[in-house]
């Protein structure tokens, strides 16, 4: 069997109201045929002494990396000044932008439904199909 790919992924989220992102992680660790690295910051490595301007650093350095920047639509309402500044440096860097519909939402934000390059449903198929055929 030949070796599998490995994807460096970034996840938009929230330190303090991580459910929707732990669950996609769930859901990649689970998948078939799918390996990963995680470049987000999890919530046991939050940045909490930060300034705005080192915190935006650190964010700069874990999107660099991936082949791919995943955002949680349901998140962007809460977030968005934070999450449109990962979507215009993942844009900047011509990095591929995979919203998720929140699971049980009809809509994504328009600002994440217009900056990615493809929204998918709450499910691991759609998601890890996503990172497959857009990762670069």
């Amino acid at each position: 069997m030949p070796e599998l790919k490995r994807y460096r992924l970034f996840a938009s989220h929230a330190w303090h109201r991580s459910e929707e992102y732990l669950r996609v992680f769930e859901f990649l660790d689970n998948a078939n045929n799918f390996i990963y690295a995680n470049y987000s910051v999890p919530v046991d490595r939050a940045f909490d002494n930060m300034t705005n301007s080192q915190l935006e650093e650190q964010i700069r350095n874990q999107i660099r990396p991936v082949q791919c920047v995943i955002i949680l639509g349901g998140l962007y309402v809460s977030y968005s000044s934070w999450i449109q500044f990962e979507i215009d440096f993942a844009k900047s860097l011509s990095k591929p932008i995979i919203g998720i519909i929140p699971r049980g939402a009809q809509r994504m934000p328009t600002a994440v439904q217009n900056a990615a390059n493809i929204v998918v449903g709450w499910n691991t198929s759609s998601i890890v199909n996503a990172i497959r055929d857009y990762s670069l």
